[in-house]
């Protein structure tokens, strides 16, 4: 073997050590663990087409994403959280507190730009929420009344009126900004909005305007790996 095809074989070893080094410092797939506070609250109208008097509560979320790049700085982000979300709504002399549990899935279109040592993100997309449990508590001038939320599209004649109902299903958008530090932790802010109502038609009552949907944001700590 002479000298030109050693030095064209250290060449072609060099380059192949080289990009697997690269791709090992940008994977073109990693994985995050996140969790936060939420800030939440409902928009809509009630039976009479005014709107809500809502105030907001503070829930939490927490989950798991990958990230997959696609192009450069581009990168698709679907993800699963377990997320607390609600309101405070002030109805003549009631007050009710409605606090909802839900699975998500977020699916984001992420852009990554280098800042400093880490990356700026900003992204943005929609996301599914399915209704696992809820709870609501109203505030009367006679004293605290607790109710079971159930999730169903369509109320009955029959279903009792001590329960609260809810629609299983919450569809919205998404968008969040932050920062993510070379070593892998982040912070980001999030914000969502729903864009279906969440409010499922009652067939004990006359229909009326009664609107409800999720809107909200949140602060996200989490370690990608």
């Amino acid at each position: 073997m002479n000298t030109k095809k050693i030095f064209l074989i250290c060449i072609g070893v060099f380059t192949s050590l080289l990009v697997m080094t690269q791709n090992a410092e940008k994977p073109a797939i990693t994985f995050a663990v996140l969790a936060g506070p939420n800030f939440q609250n409902f928009s809509g109208k009630d039976f009479n087409g005014n709107d809500l008097n809502g105030s907001g509560i503070v829930g939490f979320h927490a989950g798991v994403n990958a990230q997959i790049r696609f192009v450069p700085d581009f990168y698709f982000q679907p993800g699963l959280l377990y997320s607390t979300k609600g309101a405070e709504i002030k109805d003549n002399l009631i007050t009710g507190t409605y606090k909802l549990t839900y699975l998500e899935l977020p699916l984001n279109l992420v852009y990554k730009s280098s800042l400093g040592s880490g990356y700026i993100m900003l992204g943005f997309g929609p996301y599914v929420g399915y209704g696992i449990k809820g709870n609501a508590t109203y505030i009367t001038g006679t004293g605290n009344v607790e109710s079971k939320v159930e999730f169903k599209n369509v109320v009955e004649a029959n279903d009792p009126l001590t329960s609260t109902y809810i629609k299983k299903l919450d569809v919205g958008a998404n968008a969040f900004a932050g920062y993510e530090m070379a070593g892998g932790l982040f912070i980001q802010l999030n914000t969502q909005f729903g864009l279906i109502n969440i409010n499922p038609d009652d067939t004990r009552f006359p229909e009326g305007e009664t609107a409800l949907k999720n809107i909200g944001f949140g602060l996200s700590l989490g370690y990608r790996f």
